[in-house]
């Protein structure tokens, strides 16, 4: 196979040498690289997809103090999991941590996987979490390539395509690969990452103060702007959407989002898209729906609270209504639970971020 790296054996050693020295000098200090502890390194690779750095931190720090080994994971509830990642979002990215520590605890006696294979078995587990956990943890030769990745080795090679693109990520899988020194992996893969969260940064690359501009293909051809080629942004689609908060004797309307919905596993208030327009016509649609969904009749109230937010290629525009019960009785199932809860209890409920704002709303 021809080789995707332009740089020989010497330029390759050099390479790894000045990103080496480069992050002994300059690594953050940061929460999950206090420890090689595998689980410490797998949850912060799970927590940082789609997700910054300053973002993590916090959260980090709130998850392992509540399930500090992966024991503690395992034996915790998925209720209780997906209240601590509250926030972070892509809340699938929780219930695979969940059920991979399942699996550790239990099937594999505890034991992370040291390896590539063993660690892509684990639910939720791809080939750069893989990589990421058998170099970072333990050493092990396994290549990287997430955003910063994806992004320096780019610009190293000129590649002026899609890096997303099957080819591409042939291609930047196959130099990653190539440029693994024999040992130090662990430090060289996060000198990598922290090369292009601080240096190689997406707009305004900081060449002047990169340890191998030399070797790097865009600096020299004056590309660094271009590449890596920009990603065809996803159509945005306009929803509009209703929650329903109705209370009886101190308690509310609550129920838990099936699979397949958008926040699976996380309780919410009656929530769903309408269509009908004037005050009338909207009373009859959200009565209709939070009997279809609950088992509940209302009489809704005045529209109380308008919240707009983006989730994924969507921008949601929720209408916030308080409604009055007026009968029926909930319909219950265990696949789609529906209860009257406390509002005291709703502080231990795992909520989406809108879920939360309602929530502070009903708290007193």
């Amino acid at each position: 196979m021809e080789e995707a790296l332009p740089l020989n054996a010497r330029q390759r050693s050099a390479f790894r040498g000045r990103l080496l020295a480069w992050y002994a000098q300059h690594a953050r200090d940061l929460p999950w690289r206090r420890s090689r502890d595998p689980y410490r390194v797998w949850l912060s690779e799970v927590m940082l997809q789609q997700t910054t750095v300053a973002a993590v931190k916090p959260y980090f720090e709130r998850f392992t103090a509540a399930f500090p080994r992966v024991e503690d994971l395992a034996a915790a509830s998925e209720a209780q999991v997906l209240r601590m990642w509250e926030g972070l979002g892509y809340y699938r990215r929780a219930r695979s941590l969940h059920a991979a520590a399942k699996m550790i605890a239990g099937e594999l006696g505890g034991e992370f996987p040291r390896d590539v294979p063993g660690l892509l078995a684990l639910p939720g587990v791809g080939r750069y979490t893989a990589g990421a956990v058998a170099s970072i943890a333990y050493d092990q030769r396994a290549p990287i390539l997430e955003a910063n990745t994806i992004r320096v080795i780019a610009r190293l090679l000129g590649y002026r395509e899609d890096p997303l693109r099957s080819a591409g990520q042939k291609l930047l899988w196959q130099a990653a690969e190539e440029l693994l020194p024999a040992k130090d992996v662990a430090r060289f893969n996060q000198g990598m990452m922290e090369l292009g969260s601080l240096v190689c940064t997406p707009q305004q690359p900081q060449c002047g103060a990169c340890p191998v501009a030399k070797y790097c293909e865009a600096n020299r051809l004056g590309l660094q702007h271009e590449i890596p080629a920009a990603t065809r942004k996803l159509a945005m689609t306009d929803i509009r959407e209703a929650a329903v908060i109705v209370r009886r004797n101190g308690s509310v309307l609550m129920r838990r989002c099936a699979p397949g919905e958008r926040w699976e596993g996380l309780w919410d208030f009656p929530r769903f898209a309408i269509d009908a327009e004037g005050p009338l016509f909207v009373e009859e649609e959200l009565a209709a729906k939070v009997r279809e969904q609950t088992g509940v009749t209302v009489k809704p109230g005045p529209l109380a609270k308008t919240l707009k937010h983006g989730v994924t290629r969507y921008r949601i525009t929720l209408e916030c209504y308080e409604a009055t019960r007026t009968g029926g009785r909930v319909r219950s199932t265990a696949e789609r639970p529906v209860r009257w809860t406390p509002v005291a209890e709703l502080a231990e409920l795992p909520l989406s971020v809108t879920g939360r704002k309602l929530a502070k709303l009903v708290t007193p």
